[in-house]
């Protein structure tokens, strides 16, 4: 299996106690999935590969088997959808970095896609990306009409309304304006809380949840996406590049709209903590099956670069 940096030589995070062993079968289950590198055409898919195996921590695919396990601790569904979401969310991080966008050099602690194979090449590895995670979720093994809710969350959520797209340019066309609360609450929402709630609802649908659980466990998600993002902002402008695996500092000089550059640093934390807690309390009904959801969000709330 191809091998990039781990996450703790990248970011020297601490992660919960099970997060490494989770990390591994996704890892695992990613690798069957791409196609090789020598299948022609032989460069999209070096390039694909380079980018899925780059050292991501893979938060999303790890959030949606813990959701599944809360109801069928032997979910194999859930791990095909969460290698389908690694695949997104990975296609949105090449086309991110372009030019045309955030023009970024250092991805994940490595030259960024585009640096690597060119522009063009990184543009058709991301298109190529989120075809296959499509085609990935098609053949999740659980019932049909599960299925087609998974793929109808995880469209939605990499879509423009609400969603990925639709948060990717509403931050573009807020860069070097002055905001109001209600659009920096709508840009973390949709450009990364949607893809981290959809990543919850999935393992839940996936895991066989009730309608109400599926609901409850969309609310954790959501809340625990933004306040993901929140504290991402706030590492923008207290970590290095070296600490993070990827340029610091360039919100501000972007003049991006961030919770620090509207809030400050201090009501950010408190912000960020706030949504946590949040989050936490839609897990109270399920007591210590939820125990390794509570411990993730936890984490990616106090997380250190």
């Amino acid at each position: 299996m191809p091998k990039g940096n781990t996450p703790e030589q990248v970011t020297g995070m601490k992660f919960p106690s099970f997060f490494e062993e989770d990390r591994q079968e996704v890892e695992a289950a990613l690798e069957p999935l791409l196609p090789r590198e020598d299948t022609p055409p032989a460069s999209i898919h070096r390039a694909i590969r380079y980018s899925v195996f780059a050292g991501g921590k893979r938060i999303r695919p790890i959030l949606c088997l813990e959701a599944a396990r809360i109801f069928d601790p032997k979910s194999q569904a859930a791990l095909r959808a969460g290698c389908a979401l690694e695949f997104i969310h990975t296609y949105s991080l090449i086309h991110d970095d372009l030019p045309a966008l955030d023009n970024d050099d250092l991805r994940r602690g490595k030259p960024t896609c585009h640096k690597k194979f060119g522009e063009a090449t990184a543009i058709l590895a991301g298109d190529a990306l989120l075809t296959l995670a499509f085609a990935t979720l098609a053949e999740a093994q659980v019932e049909p009409a599960r299925r087609v809710a998974v793929i109808r969350e995880v469209a939605a959520a990499a879509g423009t309304v609400d969603g990925m797209v639709g948060g990717q340019v509403a931050d573009l066309e807020a860069q070097g304006k002055d905001i109001a609360p209600e659009m920096l609450e709508y840009i973390h929402r949709s450009k990364t809380a949607a893809l981290i709630r959809a990543s919850v609802v999935a393992g839940a649908l996936c895991g066989g949840a009730a309608e109400a659980d599926v609901a409850q466990l969309g609310r954790f998600g959501g809340n625990i996406g933004w306040a993901f993002q929140v504290v991402d902002d706030i590492l923008d402008v207290e970590e290095s590049s070296a600490a993070l695996g990827k340029t610091a500092g360039k919100d501000q000089a972007q003049r991006k709209a961030t919770y620090p550059a509207l809030y400050g640093l201090e009501k950010s934390h408190q912000m960020a903590t706030e949504l946590a807690t949040r989050a936490i309390k839609e897990l109270e009904p399920y007591g210590e099956r939820a125990q390794r959801l509570r411990e993730l969000a936890e984490f990616l709330v106090l997380r250190r670069a």
